[in-house]
């Protein structure tokens, strides 16, 4: 096992109680509950993206710390040292309880409404303090847990967040081709400089970079005219399996509804989180192991972390104007799209990279072919929807974008691929850790 261990000869006497189980839905439930901080913190995409990686990554670097057929992402992942571990306790401590509690801790340290997790810690000591022998488990079991925590959340300090704010204010470029601003609330770009952080796993944010958008040319005919015009015509003549599609994909943090002169916002997860969800469902339903689901969640987190470095990278680069601006301005004032437009730039599709690389790891580590119903959008009144395989979910992921009236085709098609170029770089770097789902 790739790991430091300094050793102690301190033990305990203590003739522990037989270990609480945990299963697979154990730790979906316990992500869940950081995605619902998320939510309330209103995670952008790319925000959310990072705190999944990092939660996931403890949960599973603990699960390595007892079971040796399980490999550290130490020498692996960019600048990710091995961790050093005291042994005090390790034999005695609760491998699964473990797991759970550092997916909680590091949610609890990182994102800004972290404290809103302590009740679930609390509620998984309560759980262990049947007696004096189980609340000292439990007690061992967080010892070696903030050890991990620490180390982790020490790592993602150094992948560049920290200076984000520090960087000079992004400015929309003016001009008819270029991104600017839209209703209802006008919002500022997201995260102009988010392909300055570390990658993971990718050389650089700029490794697979996509063709270059069609060029903004209004006059008809043009490849760009005629994108416009499919995007005004499928908004205007959209149907109900279309829409639905549209909403199911939404995943939109910061969607707005105005009634009058008052404006709240419509929570909703993130693309990362809808994804997160799915990982989640499926291995609940492969009957996985809780060690074997956070192996599955991280490597999943972690690809999408470097997908949207990856998306965001070429969103800037590009700077291309959104079909809700254009189209007002050149074809029709009163046209709007049915998804409200996200506060970033058009080119690539966020979503679309997310998808297809979540779909080309997710069909390595569950199998091809292997359907599942979707239920992660339940919460907020939309309808369960039934997949036959990962891929088949991603395509309908990434054609909803056009559905929903906010990205332009070739943002689509050049998003599938980028995201399956991040997925198979993925793939191919981890391969050693897809093999232990053979």
């Amino acid at each position: 096992m790739n790991r430091v261990v300094v050793l102690s000869f301190w033990c305990l006497s203590i003739a522990f109680a037989p270990r609480a189980q945990y299963a697979s839905a154990d730790y979906v439930r316990a992500l869940k509950s950081a995605t619902d901080v998320m939510l309330n913190d209103v995670a952008s995409p790319v925000a959310a993206s990072r705190y999944y990686a990092y939660i996931t990554l403890a949960a599973y670097e603990t699960a390595c710390l007892y079971d040796s057929s399980l490999k550290s992402f130490s020498g692996t992942l960019k600048g990710f040292p091995e961790l050093r571990i005291a042994s005090e306790g390790l034999q005695n401590a609760d491998p699964d309880l473990a797991v759970l509690l550092a997916l909680y801790k590091t949610a609890q340290k990182m994102l800004p409404s972290g404290f809103m997790l302590k009740r679930h810690i609390d509620s998984l000591s309560k759980s262990m303090a049947l007696n004096e022998a189980q609340q000292s488990r439990f007690q061992l079991s967080a010892s070696i847990v903030d050890q991990v925590v620490e180390q982790v959340v020490a790592y993602a300090g150094g992948d560049g967040f920290r200076r984000l704010n520090n960087l000079p204010r992004y400015t929309p470029r003016q001009g008819k081709p270029y991104w600017q601003p839209t209703a209802p609330a006008f919002m500022a770009p997201v995260e102009p400089h988010w392909n300055t952080l570390r990658t993971f796993l990718l050389d650089s944010a700029k490794q697979y970079k996509p063709v270059k958008p069609a060029l903004f040319n209004l006059q008809k005919g043009s490849a760009f005219h005629q994108m416009m015009m499919e995007v005004y015509e499928v908004g205007k003549k959209s149907n109900k399996e279309q829409q639905d599609i549209a909403n199911f994909w939404d995943c939109n943090p910061f969607a707005l509804q105005q009634i009058g002169h008052v404006e709240f916002g419509l929570k909703k997860i993130s693309p990362g989180g809808h994804w997160m969800g799915i990982v989640g469902i499926a291995a609940v339903q492969a009957n996985f192991t809780l060690k074997r689901t956070a192996l599955a969640h991280a490597i999943l987190a972690i690809a999408l972390a470097d997908g949207f470095i990856a998306c965001w990278d070429e969103k800037y680069r590009s700077n291309r104007v959104r079909p809700e601006t254009v189209i007002q301005q050149e074809l029709d004032p009163s046209w709007r799209p049915l998804l409200q437009t996200p506060p970033f730039p058009e080119y690539v599709s966020g979503h679309s990279v997310a998808s297809h690389t979540a779909a080309i790891l997710l069909s390595q580590i569950f199998g091809e072919n292997v359907g599942f119903l979707d239920n992660t959008e339940v919460e907020f009144g939309l309808p369960e929807r039934r997949f036959q395989s990962f891929r088949q979910a991603a395509a309908e992921a990434a054609i909803s974008r056009l559905y929903g009236g906010i990205h332009f085709r070739d943002a689509i098609t050049a998003g599938e691929w980028q995201g399956r170029q991040v997925g198979q770089h993925v793939a191919k770097r981890l391969a050693a850790h897809l093999v232990l789902f053979k």
